[in-house]
C-alpha cells in the first residue's frame, strides 16, 4: 500500500489544529486540539483560539494535514489565481501567455 493512492482518500481528508506550547528552554510540546474534515472550519477554529490566547505568548496554533491535502490545495489556490489574474499581479517577472483562440 505504500506509494498507492487509496481511491476513497479525498473523502478521508482532515485537517488538525496543532497546539504548540514553549516554556522557557525546554523543548516545545505539540498537542492536537480539533480536527475538521473541512479546512474552513479548521481555520475558524484556530482564529478563535489565537483571539483567545492573544495575553499567553508561550502558545501558538497551526493548521496540518496529510500530504495529498496539502498538495492538493496549493495546487487548487494556484491555479485559481491564475484564473483570475492575481498570480500575475503578485509576480511581475512571469508575463502572461496569451489567449489562443481555436
Amino acid at each position: 500500500m505504500f506509494g498507492m493512492k487509496v481511491n476513497n482518500m479525498s473523502n478521508n481528508k482532515v485537517w488538525l489544529v496543532i497546539e504548540k506550547n514553549t516554556y522557557g528552554s525546554s523543548p516545545s510540546s505539540f498537542s492536537v486540539v480539533k480536527n475538521h474534515k473541512n479546512i474552513d472550519e479548521a481555520m475558524k477554529y484556530k482564529l478563535c483560539l489565537e483571539k483567545l490566547s492573544d495575553r499567553d505568548k508561550n502558545q501558538s496554533y497551526f493548521l496540518a494535514s496529510d500530504v495529498d491535502t496539502m498538495l492538493e490545495n496549493v495546487a487548487r489556490s494556484h491555479n485559481k489565481s491564475v484564473e483570475n489574474g492575481s498570480y500575475y499581479e503578485n509576480h511581475p517577472e512571469v508575463e502572461k501567455p496569451e489567449e489562443v483562440k481555436i
